[in-house]
């Protein structure tokens, strides 16, 4: 089963990009960021018409998530973050699909550092952390999906020196996604791929994508129930370069029916025993 998370920067104006890759990837389940339209404009029956399922939380302009399914209907578990009831901003959804919970989230960009929005991203980071610690207490398998905006660390960004005093690359912020990671959740991609550069985003500016100057700031993160499925991960880097693409590209991860006992490895890739 292939599950993906791709940040759409605009799910209707980049419909078309969408539907393709949909149609060339065919992933399973997918999670969908920055929808940037209200629920009543989001693109259902065209989703539909692609084989996909849908459930979403969609916003006027800014953020709105989703997830898709071609391998059952997704059942809503949660469409908020709890721990603040007068937070409005949709950046969180929740379901149950094929057997296992799908998170998926748009985590707040915190620019401006300091201030009120790195304020904000600070609080929804640790309401985020306070709820994973109940979902993996459950001890179901689950993928928390979708649009970070950290990176954990200097290999997932081109040039470190220059995003030093980037929200998405402070200290606490990345104190904070290895605080997440600490409960017991793995990054699929870096396990996958332990030593190799890999990138998510590259901005529209500066020919960012023709240089490879990228961010690596989407992620999948597998419960411990859920880990030792882990068969490939990978980025469909080429969608940045399609006409009228999102700044990010889809990342995807494969999961095995049963767990993995062998999986080639990467270079320095440290071997472990498995399930």
């Amino acid at each position: 089963m292939r599950v993906a998370t791709y940040n759409v920067n605009g799910v209707n104006g980049r419909l078309g990009v969408l539907l393709r890759w949909l149609a060339e990837a065919q992933p399973d389940i997918v999670c969908l960021q920055e929808l940037k339209a209200p629920d009543e404009r989001f693109p259902a029956k065209a989703i539909g018409d692609a084989g996909y399922e849908a459930i979403w939380h969609g916003q006027k302009s800014w953020n709105g998530v989703a997830i898709l399914s071609r391998v059952g209907t997704p059942v809503e578990t949660r469409r908020a973050l709890p721990g603040d009831d007068e937070d409005v901003q949709s950046r969180y959804i929740e379901a149950a699909v094929n057997g296992m919970l799908v998170a998926c989230l748009y985590l707040p960009n915190g620019n401006p550092r300091p201030g009120p929005k790195f304020d904000y991203k600070l609080g929804w980071f640790d309401r985020l952390i306070a709820h994973t610690a109940d979902l993996i207490a459950t001890g179901i398998p689950i993928v928390v999906a979708g649009d970070f905006n950290v990176m954990p660390t200097e290999q997932d960004v081109y040039k470190p020196e220059r995003w030093q005093g980037d929200a998405l690359f402070s200290p606490q912020v990345r104190e904070a996604y290895a605080r997440l990671l600490g409960q017991g959740w793995t990054d699929a991609v870096r396990t996958i791929h332990p030593d190799e550069t890999i990138y998510t985003f590259w901005d529209y500016f500066r020919n960012a994508y023709a240089r490879n100057a990228g961010l690596r700031i989407d992620h999948l993160l597998l419960s411990p129930a859920l880990a030792p499925r882990l068969a490939a991960a990978d980025v469909d880097r080429e969608v940045r370069g399609w006409e009228k693409s999102s700044d990010h590209a889809p990342v995807w991860i494969e999961l095995a029916d049963t767990p993995v006992r062998t999986r080639r490895r990467r270079s320095g890739a440290t071997p472990r025993n498995e399930a």
